[in-house]
């Protein structure tokens, strides 16, 4: 492992101070996390506004719930997938 040193504006570290006491681990792990997020997602170069409509549109219907009501009741859907109630 190797160790480097940042600057961090004081709201930022504060924040993730916060978090690290939330989760009960150390900033250093939340960096590591936030790192591997970042570098899981932005393998390939910067995906275009254009690039990212053409594949959202591409995978509209390719996938089946077996909810014959999704569409009128998604907002239901995704409130019950959060644990929310409406």
């Amino acid at each position: 492992m190797t160790h480097i040193q940042i600057q961090l504006e004081e709201q930022h570290y504060q924040a993730l101070r916060a978090l690290a006491a939330h989760r009960r681990v150390t900033v250093a792990e939340l960096l590591c996390e936030a790192i591997d997020l970042l570098l899981r997602t932005k393998h390939d170069p910067v995906i275009s506004t254009d690039d990212r409509r053409h594949r959202a549109i591409a995978a509209a219907g390719c996938f089946h719930t077996g909810l014959s009501d999704l569409a009128e009741n998604h907002d239901a859907y995704l409130a019950q997938a959060y644990g929310e109630t409406l």
